[in-house]
């Protein structure tokens, strides 16, 4: 566990009028330091960006749209149904021009929390 910096400024007067720089317990002394150096607030650690989630690649028939909340339904072949919302259409797939009977292919991602799921949907090309 860091240390933690805890500065208060001291009443002087030959400072009156200057800002005053505090440091909580919820601050690290990294930041302090860059504060109080003149430099911008760094930070210690690399971001990094979560996992994309990834599933299997299948096709399947729509079978329900619920245009005003914003999902729908497909249907595998073997009689299951997938959920899948507006925001998981590929890019350029615009939700409005979907159509029940519309053949699909999109990424099956199961997810144990909250079942299975569609990514990606994209409409198969009419013959």
């Amino acid at each position: 566990m860091g240390t933690v910096a805890v500065a208060h400024a001291v009443a002087d007067p030959s400072r009156a009028g200057k800002r005053r720089e505090h440091v909580g317990p919820h601050m690290s002394a990294d930041y302090f330091y860059a504060r109080t150096s003149g430099g911008a607030p760094t930070r210690s650690s690399k971001l990094s960006r979560p996992d994309v989630p990834r599933g299997t690649l299948v096709t399947g028939r729509i079978v329900n749209l619920l245009i005003g909340q914003c999902h729908g339904f497909i249907r595998l072949p073997n009689a299951r149904e997938i959920y899948f919302h507006r925001a998981d259409l590929q890019e350029g797939t615009a939700f409005n021009d979907l159509q029940i009977g519309d053949a699909v292919t999109f990424e099956l991602l199961e997810d144990a929390a909250s079942g299975a799921r569609a990514l990606r949907v994209v409409r198969r090309e009419r013959p």
